[in-house]
């Protein structure tokens, strides 16, 4: 009879024994590959390129809903009488800006039209407000709605200064006169040929001068007021610049 003879038995091993040795070799296979294709690392996001500071200052904030300004000039004189030691009034001038308005044909203007920050630099427009303080209340109360942005506004409010010519028998008063509103009116008329006669208004208080007034389109062109009241007074009283 032959001998029957036994097949080799494999070695027994624990489970866990089994379970670390599986994950030797597939570490041992998986390094080498990984050295090889190292995780790609993340792409920077792009940087926003820079934009130019005067595309800055003349992007419109908003469009806000008007129909034309009105410019106003104050009579420096009447409010340094009882304000000697403002800061505008160190320059002894005549008509100075007060503002350039937002207004509305029908209805009441518009006022406070957004948070959004004045010009960076006030100082660019000294010469239009020598007290900050007013350039601030300006832009927040007016310049914010006028959709444009603040030095947008503020050179705009400049250039329309710079169209009005002021009549020299004003500028060149040394005492204080009475003046019926209407003579007044006609003497802007005649110093600004090219203003219709009805884009001027006068403003007076107590019946004394305190300003003038223009009413222009949204170009600066000059139009008639319609709605905006002159000074009724028979006469106003004239106060003089201040001598320096």
């Amino acid at each position: 009879m032959s001998r029957l003879t036994k097949a080799p038995v494999a070695p027994c091993y624990p489970l866990s024994t089994m379970k670390k040795r599986t994950v030797i070799v597939l570490l041992d296979l998986l390094l080498p590959l990984a050295a090889c294709n190292p995780n790609p690392r993340p792409s920077p996001e792009p940087v926003p390129r820079p934009r130019p500071a005067t595309a800055l200052a003349l992007e419109p904030i908003a469009t806000q809903p008007f129909d034309y300004y009105l410019l106003n000039l104050s009579w420096s004189p009447e409010f340094c009488h009882s304000h000697p030691n403002a800061a505008e009034c160190a320059q002894h001038s005549t008509f100075v800006l007060h503002g350039l308005w937002p207004q509305n044909n029908t209805g009441p203007f518009p006022q406070h039209c957004s948070n959004a920050p004045g010009p960076h630099d006030p100082s660019t427009y000294s010469d239009l407000y020598p007290d900050p303080g007013l350039l601030r209340h300006e832009w927040q109360t007016h310049g914010t709605c006028s959709g444009l942005a603040p030095d947008a506004f503020f050179t705009l409010a400049r250039q329309a200064l710079h169209s009005i010519a002021i009549p020299t028998e004003l500028t060149s008063l040394d005492h204080q006169i009475s003046m019926p509103p209407v003579e007044i009116l006609s003497l802007f008329s005649k110093t600004n040929p090219s203003f219709p006669r009805d884009s001027f208004a006068l403003s007076c208080g107590n019946n004394y001068l305190t300003a003038i007034e223009v009413c222009m389109d949204k170009t600066l062109r000059p139009i008639g007021c319609g709605p905006i009241r002159s000074c009724r007074a028979n006469t106003v009283r004239i106060v003089p610049p201040q001598k320096s």
